[in-house]
């Protein structure tokens, strides 16, 4: 059986990158392949910056809330490489997840919750450009 994605991850405008989740609901296998594809954003060792657009996401599992937590504490090289994370987060029910992650684990880099990508982007841009 094909998973099919949580997420996609691109990367076409290095050092832009996009996070689009797709409006799948999170199952293990589906959300350790987007925490693997969020890992391999910094394989380059180069400085980025990410917009995660939530627009058609599904609130996750609250296992998968802790994993994405978890991941933000042990990701060092976000520390280290990100620039700023924009979340395009329409949806009021996303934005409180959101939240509870961050409760779980502080965001370790800047960020911002925007309703439009257009904005998102421009301030991720932003971000990139100033450092």
């Amino acid at each position: 059986m094909k998973t099919i994605s949580y997420a996609t991850v691109n990367q076409t405008a290095f050092p832009l990158i996009t996070v689009t989740f797709t409006g799948e609901k999170s199952t293990n296998a589906n959300f350790k392949a987007y925490l693997k594809e969020l890992d391999d954003c910094y394989f380059a060792q180069q400085k980025l910056a990410i917009v995660f657009d939530a627009s058609k996401a599904v609130v996750p599992k609250l296992s998968h809330q802790i994993l994405q937590a978890n991941w933000l504490k042990e990701n060092t090289l976000m520390k280290e490489l990100c620039l700023g994370t924009a979340y395009v987060i329409p949806n009021k029910t996303i934005q409180w997840v959101l939240k509870m992650i961050f409760l779980l684990q502080k965001q370790p880099v800047p960020y911002k919750v925007f309703s439009s990508y257009k904005e998102a982007q421009a301030w991720a841009w932003g971000q990139i450009q100033k450092n």
